[in-house]
């Protein structure tokens, strides 16, 4: 068993731990106030986490939400989903002609702007066309 002295220094060293994270927390929060960064930034910086890998960590949490959304969908429901996505799809076209059109972004950007604007636009005429498909799969014959 620990003695009552180890106690202490065990409990002080935890003191400081708490005091030194808060103090990280409180710059975050005034940097936050300040507007100078976001807060997802300021929480990536202010935990010691690199933002590239919090960013990863978003984007693979993203995936997992998105695979057991669409998974769990019941067959009714799909067409309303495709039309979702759909819609989803044209605000990325308006990002993507954003991208495209300004000169200030530089060379890539106008790039992936391009590629972005190019399957966001093939994924809204296909989502369209498996939308009126299913549809037509519900009309009454004759």
């Amino acid at each position: 068993m620990a003695t009552q002295a180890e106690l202490l220094q065990q409990a002080e060293e935890a003191r400081a731990a708490a005091a030194a994270a808060l103090a990280k927390a409180d710059a975050a929060i005034a940097a936050v106030k300040a507007g100078a960064v976001s807060a997802g930034t300021a929480l990536a910086h202010g935990a010691g986490v690199d933002p590239i890998v919090f960013q990863l960590a978003i984007f693979v949490l993203a995936i997992f939400v998105g695979y057991y959304v669409v998974w769990s969908v019941t067959p009714a429901l799909h067409t309303p989903l495709m039309s979702v996505t759909n819609a989803i799809s044209s605000v990325i076209v308006v990002g993507a002609v954003l991208a495209v059109g300004v000169n200030l972004s530089g060379n890539l950007a106008n790039e992936f702007g391009f590629v972005a604007l190019i399957l966001a636009s093939v994924n809204i005429f296909g989502g369209f066309l498996v939308t009126q498909r299913m549809l037509a799969m519900y009309k009454k014959k004759g």
